[in-house]
């Protein structure tokens, strides 16, 4: 076990290290950064495409692993169009009054209607598979991050970036969006979500372990498992290891993901930092 662990802090070390950048100028200006607080997030926004909405939706699951955490009083909505990249998304759209998010289906498909001083206390967000590694898409990727994020801040909430996974067939792919995702970060002072580099941990430890479907891009149940638990890690700061909530996967498999998100997003922020969360 000893053995194994140390293999695992090489692994995450040579790939974050490959995958860092250094420190660069944030997008809030100092005063703006002292002021700023990290704030719990009850309410998130996720923006972006099918990554999101396969399996019957990632946050879907999210919550039911935070619901069998004992967690209470947390709300999410998805925003995803299918293909998208972040110039698809008009983010300022789902902060306008009376629209995204004002009222719930509950209990017995009953109606709430719900009272809130904001909509959401962060927005996660994430750009098309390829967008932020593509030579002609690429610029749009920064654009966005910068647009969507100053939005989000105007209306007093959080930004995060959802690293996505390499292809089944190009896991170079993996440092390379790990190294687009890390800048937006860093240029946008925001969380970034490390779920592709899970998915490349994962598959290291169990590569019989299949977490695409057969287009080799999209998640497969295990996959998508896998970025919710990462997603639990890093945005609500809640271990999953051992929850009882497995998706209906084999426990022996629920238990490698949840671990393998847990380690590797512990590992990856106490690194690369939590942004302004």
């Amino acid at each position: 076990m000893h053995r194994l662990r140390i293999a695992f802090a090489l692994s995450l070390a040579a790939l974050f290290a490959a995958c860092s950048t250094p420190p660069g100028p944030t997008a809030a200006s100092g005063a703006a950064v002292a002021a700023t607080r990290p704030v719990e997030v009850k309410a998130l926004l996720w923006v972006g495409n099918s990554f999101y909405y396969y399996n019957n939706s990632m946050h879907g699951h999210v919550g039911r692993l935070l619901t069998a955490a004992g967690a209470s009083g947390y709300r999410a909505t998805s925003a995803t169009i299918s293909g998208s990249g972040l110039n698809w998304h008009d983010v300022e759209a789902h902060f306008r009054p009376g629209g995204v998010a004002s009222y719930s289906f509950v209990g017995d498909n009953e109606v709430r209607f719900n009272t809130f001083d904001r909509p959401f206390d962060a927005a996660m967000m994430m750009d098309c598979s390829q967008c932020p590694i593509h030579p002609k898409l690429q610029p749009l990727f920064f654009e966005y991050a910068k647009k969507h994020s100053d939005t989000v801040r105007s209306h007093g909430a959080e930004p995060i970036f959802f690293m996505s996974w390499a292809y089944q067939d190009k896991p170079e792919m993996t440092q390379q969006l790990a190294l687009e995702y890390l800048k937006a970060g860093t240029q946008n002072r925001a969380l970034v979500v490390p779920a592709g580099l899970s998915f490349a941990e994962s598959i290291r430890r169990r590569p019989d372990l299949n977490l695409y479907v057969a287009d080799k891009r999209h998640p497969s149940l295990a996959g998508t498992y896998l970025a919710a638990c990462t997603v639990m890690v890093s945005v609500y700061k809640r271990n999953p290891v051992g929850n009882k909530y497995t998706a209906g996967l084999p426990p022996d498999v629920a238990l490698h993901l949840q671990t393998v998100a847990w380690e590797t997003a512990q590992a990856f922020h106490a690194k690369e930092g939590r942004g302004s969360l």
